[in-house]
Protein backbone atom coordinates (compact mmCIF):
# COMPACT_ATOMS: atom_id res chain seq x y z
CA UNK A 1 0.00 0.00 0.00
CA UNK A 2 1.36 3.39 -1.05
CA UNK A 3 0.48 6.39 1.05
CA UNK A 4 0.44 10.31 -1.04
CA UNK A 5 2.05 12.89 0.90
CA UNK A 6 -0.11 16.01 0.30
CA UNK A 7 1.92 18.80 0.89
CA UNK A 8 -0.22 21.78 2.09
CA UNK A 9 0.70 25.70 1.78
CA UNK A 10 0.28 27.84 4.18
CA UNK A 11 -0.91 31.23 3.56
CA UNK A 12 0.92 34.57 5.30
CA UNK A 13 -0.86 37.13 7.25
CA UNK A 14 -0.65 40.48 5.14
CA UNK A 15 -2.83 42.64 7.50
CA UNK A 16 -4.21 43.09 11.05
CA UNK A 17 -6.47 44.64 12.54
CA UNK A 18 -7.83 44.71 16.07
CA UNK A 19 -10.92 46.10 17.47
CA UNK A 20 -12.13 45.49 21.32
CA UNK A 21 -13.86 42.36 20.43
CA UNK A 22 -12.42 40.69 17.44
CA UNK A 23 -8.92 40.13 16.03
CA UNK A 24 -9.48 39.97 11.83
CA UNK A 25 -6.24 39.13 9.63
CA UNK A 26 -6.28 39.60 5.94
CA UNK A 27 -4.64 36.54 4.23
CA UNK A 28 -2.12 36.18 1.07
CA UNK A 29 -5.15 33.70 -0.24
CA UNK A 30 -8.04 36.21 -0.36
CA UNK A 31 -9.44 35.04 2.88
CA UNK A 32 -10.05 37.43 6.04
CA UNK A 33 -10.07 34.86 9.20
CA UNK A 34 -11.83 36.84 12.13
CA UNK A 35 -11.49 35.50 15.52
CA UNK A 36 -13.19 36.99 18.90
CA UNK A 37 -10.53 38.75 21.05
CA UNK A 38 -11.60 36.86 24.06
CA UNK A 39 -9.59 33.81 22.40
CA UNK A 40 -6.52 35.98 23.18
CA UNK A 41 -6.90 37.35 26.45
CA UNK A 42 -3.69 39.68 26.31
CA UNK A 43 -5.09 41.11 23.23
CA UNK A 44 -8.46 41.52 25.30
CA UNK A 45 -6.84 43.46 28.30
CA UNK A 46 -4.99 45.33 25.99
CA UNK A 47 -5.44 48.95 25.22
CA UNK A 48 -6.07 50.36 21.82
CA UNK A 49 -2.51 51.75 21.10
CA UNK A 50 -1.20 48.20 22.45
CA UNK A 51 -3.46 46.83 20.08
CA UNK A 52 -2.25 48.67 16.90
CA UNK A 53 1.69 47.96 18.01
CA UNK A 54 1.96 44.51 15.57
CA UNK A 55 4.40 43.58 13.41
CA UNK A 56 4.94 40.24 11.52
CA UNK A 57 7.38 37.25 12.25
CA UNK A 58 8.39 34.57 9.75
CA UNK A 59 7.49 36.33 6.78
CA UNK A 60 3.58 36.82 7.96
CA UNK A 61 3.40 33.05 9.48
CA UNK A 62 2.86 34.36 12.54
CA UNK A 63 1.69 38.22 14.65
CA UNK A 64 3.30 39.40 17.52
CA UNK A 65 2.83 42.38 19.75
CA UNK A 66 5.50 43.40 21.49
CA UNK A 67 3.89 45.35 24.21
CA UNK A 68 1.80 42.86 25.94
CA UNK A 69 4.26 39.67 24.75
CA UNK A 70 2.01 37.96 22.49
CA UNK A 71 2.66 36.00 19.37
CA UNK A 72 -0.21 34.39 17.37
CA UNK A 73 0.15 32.26 14.67
CA UNK A 74 -1.70 31.80 11.15
CA UNK A 75 -1.48 28.52 11.42
CA UNK A 76 -3.52 28.40 14.84
CA UNK A 77 -5.75 30.97 13.83
CA UNK A 78 -6.58 28.78 10.68
CA UNK A 79 -6.94 25.59 12.47
CA UNK A 80 -9.64 27.30 15.15
CA UNK A 81 -7.00 27.51 17.92
CA UNK A 82 -7.06 29.91 20.58
CA UNK A 83 -4.86 31.55 22.92
CA UNK A 84 -2.85 27.97 24.82
CA UNK A 85 -1.34 30.22 27.79
CA UNK A 86 -2.15 28.76 31.38
CA UNK A 87 -4.31 30.19 33.71
CA UNK A 88 -1.81 30.68 35.90
CA UNK A 89 0.93 32.60 33.73
CA UNK A 90 -2.13 35.18 32.46
CA UNK A 91 -3.22 35.77 35.94
CA UNK A 92 0.73 36.40 36.72
CA UNK A 93 1.17 38.83 33.58
CA UNK A 94 -2.47 40.60 34.23
CA UNK A 95 -0.78 41.23 38.32
CA UNK A 96 1.84 42.98 37.11
CA UNK A 97 -0.20 45.29 34.22
CA UNK A 98 -2.01 46.12 37.35
CA UNK A 99 1.04 46.72 39.22
CA UNK A 100 2.41 48.94 36.54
Amino acid sequence: MTTLAIEIEIPYAEDVLVTEDTLTVDMSDGRTISVPTAWYPRLLHATPEERTNWRMIGRGHGIHWEDIDEDISIEGLLAGRPSGESQSSFKRWLETRKSA
